[in-house]
């Protein structure tokens, strides 16, 4: 902006004070950032109001742009969470640290920590630092004179506290002057004109010889008012040249930030009591917002030292896509259509024998259906091949462990239902939930392998709802029941570790969650009140009623990020509803329920878009976007008055109960390929003696979460499922063998081979890109799965995102809709330091983040950190040699990073400190592969020597190594790369060399299953794990995909 137009808005600023315009004046105080009102933002803090303090600062600075504004930011976030604190609002203080305090855990999690404790406190006071806390008021006014001083020593905000001297009125006088110089121009000019706009030019009308009157005296406009608001301050006159601000991304980085000295002020220093607390972010620091280049701050060490990022967080779900996306169809007015991708059609219906009461899809093997009825039977279900592959009717294990009064209840009536069946989340386990006292846990091993793992005694009468959390990272089974508590039981002892108290009728569900660290489980009662709790035994946080007051279940969408519930009153009125967290309060109810319904209605959600629910005979479909109903369907006739429903995890198949004791699954076009796959498969398996069934055990090849981690697509298993047998070919591969080195224990695994040689097995498009890039070096999906990433050998990354539509109503990878090559506003590109390597002799490396947050990169230069929402650069480290091969980031911490080398070494970067944490030596050549387990705490490493180590990630010590079984007759070239993937199981992996794949188990480092092409094939050239396990191996050179 030129320096006339940043003063033509202080003369309207000027204007719309005097007129009294007040909140205009401070929302273009705001916008446009040329001038900060003190006394404004001072009235905002005496007064409490947090958020517009926030919104208005928002317009000068943002918390990362330097250590000043990062304490201002934290200082206001930290008096609005002691108020909540001091108000008994746990809730709202557990929001507070939720939304605002968690990103300064990134620059020191103790302080968050410390922070955290405060909600165990009676009274924060109690804590040694805020013991001198007084009342509200006087805490305000002690922290605003600390905020003055922090934004009057900020660099941002110079040149913006004082107010241009103006004469009062100036632009009226401007005005004034531009009239009478008009009126002098006119060839008739008029004595006393009568100007009445000023839209357009003045002339007068009629001739007339007298001279216009001056504006001295007779100024068109009226008198000038007295003096406006605006203090007159500063030594501008109207039109005075101004000196260009400092551009913002610069401004935190210059090496003299401020002439003014402020020896009070400590811009390092957040902390968790006053001002002056010690040992609370020493230096703090801030990544540049230039996309390129390292600015070194005056606060640093060492001046000469590279900028230090600020850390990563593990939680915050920064979209690469900020632009809106609107949908069709949504407006109230508008008739709806049902979309393609909803289940609607019936492909499958089972008859189980007895009444469903609850079902649940196991989250990998997406054709197998848990079902637990009315009389105490559990049956577990392959609905492609329609084989019902367990089945069990209710026994207790253990009678004589069991209480006096359930043994007695059992013998006086031995009647039983299934209130709630569920799969563990890695679908290890499986959990019933009995209307009498009991929970029974199952272990899954694959097929109709299913063993019993805990019998537990959990509520005195009906165990009510079951879900499975974890909470500290053990996996957790919580259960509620008809005495009014929720439980929370060790999964793999039994053990009971937390009883939580509170409700004042039977609890009838329960459902666990985590936001950022916080973990918290949501139960509801018959008598229609939401509590929720902590893992803490310090009573429940808040206290919600839910619509109906009656029977009510919660859920989350898929990605956490909404809260649903539905509920059923006595009288039979049915309520979905989306819920306000922050607030507890309803934020928009779903229409389209039957007047009474008849029973309890039961819901679901899934691909973070649609709401079912069972009403009327019917399932009734909702876009969690607009209360009118979307759509609904009766599954051809036959359903109850209330029937139940479940989706599987991709939403491609839904699950109903029917009349008759019957089962309905209802399919879209995904889920009607994925049960022809899976039937094709069970037949196929059915010709084979050594393996009647098929099976999910540890080596079942990969499973969604590996997939979903190495290609980011677990929301399209469905359709990937599909590739290797679209058109019913299956038949054997030629020219590769499999050769079992070590017989698996697992003797009903069926490992198939399906040769896919023809493009109309294949689904191909051609991705849109302008940058002239000749080479894609490396391409990975995004883990949201809507989205690709690659790294060209020009070390230019390129970002294609899929967009909801008509075509694509799930915004998902597919062949069948373009992407869009995505760039920020601001144009900028992710571009790799590339120093003086020689491109083909650099060997690019990429990882993202678990949230698609950031990607960590290289080309042969040194290592790039970037945010994928901005495309800048957070910060660039470890310049060669040696060069970075290969990069993964931990699964529990963003922050660090495992960094193969070329001189194979691999170093255990800390992002937040900057500093290699560990620098791990085995290896005789460069490192080609790294792949985390979450579930053991290892890092596996291979490298182009063709070995393989194990280390452990608590203290990086080497635990195992082993050399790659090469074939007889097989000698690798010098550097062929060897690739790890873990699969879903976190327990066994696979390997990719040019020689052979392989599947290992991480414990002992065993070879379990090996495949080796014959001499004369091509070598293999990559091979990953699929979304639905199989596995596609592509070799160039003979230009075929081969299917295991």
């Amino acid at each position: 902006m030129s320096s006339l137009s940043r003063e033509l808005v202080f003369l309207i600023l000027q204007f719309l004070d005097e007129e009294k315009f007040k909140e205009t004046v401070h929302k273009l105080e705001q916008e446009s950032g040329f001038f900060f009102n003190m006394k404004y933002f001072e009235d905002e803090v005496h007064n409490g109001n947090w958020d517009e303090v926030e919104k208005y600062l928002s317009g000068f600075t943002k918390v990362d742009d330097n250590r000043y504004s990062m304490k201002i930011f934290f200082e206001i976030r930290k008096q609005k969470y002691l108020e909540a604190l001091d108000k008994h609002d746990r809730s709202k203080a557990v929001e507070i640290l939720v939304k605002d305090l968690k990103v300064f855990a990134t620059f020191n999690e103790e302080l968050f920590k410390e922070i955290t404790q405060l909600l165990t406190l009676e009274n924060f006071r109690e804590n040694e630092q805020l013991s001198k806390y007084g009342d509200t008021k006087s805490a305000r006014a002690i922290m605003l004179v600390e905020l003055k001083k922090l934004i009057e020593a900020n660099p941002l905000f110079r040149d913006k506290l004082q107010f241009p001297n103006l004469k009062n009125s100036r632009l009226r006088t401007l005005i004034n002057q531009s009239l009478n110089w008009q009126h002098q121009l006119c060839k008739n000019p008029r004595p006393n004109p009568d100007i009445k706009t000023l839209f357009v030019d003045h002339s007068c009308g009629q001739p007339n010889g007298a001279r216009a009157p001056s504006p001295a005296n007779n100024p068109l406009l009226g008198s000038l008012p007295k003096a406006g608001g605006f203090p007159p301050l500063g030594a501008h006159g109207p039109f005075q040249p101004t000196s260009a601000p400092v551009p913002a991304p610069l401004a935190g980085w210059m090496s003299n930030p401020s002439t003014v000295t402020h020896p009070a002020v400590s811009g390092g220093a957040i902390g968790l009591g006053a001002s002056s607390i010690p040992a609370a972010l020493k230096h703090p620091r801030t990544p540049p917002t230039n996309p390129s280049i390292d600015y070194p701050s005056a606060d640093s060490d060492h001046v000469s030292k590279r900028t230090r990022p600020m850390g990563i967080s593990d939680e915050v779900n920064l979209p690469v896509n900020v632009l809106p996306v609107t949908f069709p169809g949504h407006g109230h007015s508008q008739t709806f259509n049902a979309p393609d991708d909803l289940p609607k059609a019936v492909a499958r219906t089972l008859n189980q024998g007895s009444s469903t009461m609850s079902m649940d899809f196991h989250p990998v093997q997406q054709t197998l259906l848990l079902v637990g009825t009315n009389v105490g039977d559990i049956a577990l279900w392959e609905v492609g091949s329609r084989e019902r592959l367990v089945s069990k009717n209710f026994k207790v294990w253990d009678l004589s462990a069991c209480s006096m009064p359930l043994q007695a209840s059992l013998v006086k009536d031995p009647a039983v239902s299934v209130n709630r069946v569920i799969w563990s989340p890695d679908g290890s386990l499986f959990g019933v939930a009995y209307s009498r006292h009991i929970v029974q846990i199952y272990s899954y091993h694959g097929g109709n392998e299913v063993r019993p793992h805990l019998e537990i005694e959990a509520h005195v009468g009906g165990v009510n709802d079951l879900a499975f959390s974890h909470p500290n990272k053990q996996l957790c089974v919580i259960t509620c029941g008809d005495d009014k508590t929720i439980k929370v039981w060790d999964a793999t002892t039994g053990t009971k570790q937390y009883t939580f108290e509170g409700h004042e009728a039977p609890v009838y569900s329960v459902c666990p969650h985590y936001k950022e660290n916080i973990q918290f489980i949501f139960s509801t009662a018959v008598d229609g009140k939401i509590k929720a709790w902590l893992y803490d035994n310090m009573g429940s946080r808040v206290d919600y009623e839910a619509p109906g007051r009656w029977c009510t279940t919660m859920a989350y969408s898929a990605d956490g990020t909404r809260l649903f519930s539905c509920g059923t009153s006595k009288e039979g009125e049915s309520f979905i509803v989306e819920w306000n967290e922050s607030e507890g309060a309803v934020k928009r109810t779903y229409h389209g329920f039957r007047k009474r319904s008849l029973g309890v209605v039961q819901f679901d959600t899934t691909k973070n878009r649609y709401l079912a629910a069972g009403d009327d005979f019917s399932i009734k479909f909702w876009d969690m976007d607009n209360v009118q109903p979307l759509t609904s369907s009766d599954a051809d006739g036959g359903l109850p008055a209330s029937p139940r429903i479940r989706f599987n995890k991709d939403g491609s198949l839904l699950a109903v109960s029917a009349n008759d004791n019957g089962i309905k699954i209802l399919v879209n076009s995904d889920g009607m390929r994925l049960l022809r796959t899976s039937e094709n498969l069970s037949y196929d398996a059915s010709r084979t003696s050594e393996a009647p069934k098929p099976t999910i055990n540890p080596i079942s090849a990969a499973a969604a979460a590996a997939a979903a981690t190495s290609a980011g697509l677990a929301d399209r298993s469905a359709s990937v499922v599909t590739i290797a047998g679209m058109n019913g070919d299956a038949r054997s591969l030629g020219d590769v063998k499999p050769r079992i080195t070590e017989e698996s224990s697992d003797k009903s695994k069926i490992w198939k081979l399906t040769e896919i040689s023809e493009p109309s097995q294949c689904r191909s498009l051609r991705l849109p890109e302008n940058l002239r890039v000749t080479k894609i070096s490396r391409l990975i999906f995004t883990n949201s799965g809507n989205a690709i990433l690659a790294l060209a050998s020009n070390a230019i990354h390129l970002l294609w995102k899929w967009q909801r539509s008509d075509r694509n109503s799930n915004g998902k990878a597919t062949a069948s809709v373009p992407p869009q090559l995505w760039q920020p506003s601001s144009g900028i590109l992710m571009t790799n330091d590339v120093a003086d390597t020689n491109p083909e002799e650099a060997v690019p490396c990429f990882a993202l983040s678990k949230n698609d947050s950031y990607v960590m990169s290289a080309s042969g230069g040194k290592i790039s950190l970037f945010n994928m929402m901005t495309f800048k650069t957070m910060a660039t480290f470890m310049p060669p040699p040696p060069a970075a091969t290969f990069l993964a980031f931990h699964p529990q911490d963003n922050n660090i990073i495992a960094i193969g080398m070329d001189d194979s070494t691999i170093q255990i970067y800390n992002v937040r400190v900057d500093e290699v944490k560990s620098k791990l030596k085995g290896h005789s050549k460069r490192i080609t592969g790294l792949a985390f387990s979450h579930v053991l705490n290892v890092l596996v490493s291979s490298g182009a020597d063709s070995q393989l180590f194990v280390w452990n990630t608590d203290g990086w010590e080497k635990q195992k190594a082993r050399f790659l079984q090469v074939p007889a007759g097989r000698t690798p070239t010098a550097l062929s790369d060897t690739r790890v993937q873990f699969h879903q199981d976190q327990i066994h992996f696979l390997v990719v060399h040019e020689t052979q794949l392989a599947i290992y188990e991480t414990t002992k480092l065993e070879c379990l299953k090996q495949w080796v092409p014959r001499d004369s094939s091509a070598p293999i050239t990559h091979a990953t794990f699929s979304c639905d396990s199989q596995l596609f191996q592509f070799s160039p050179t003979c230009n075929c995909c081969t299917s295991i």
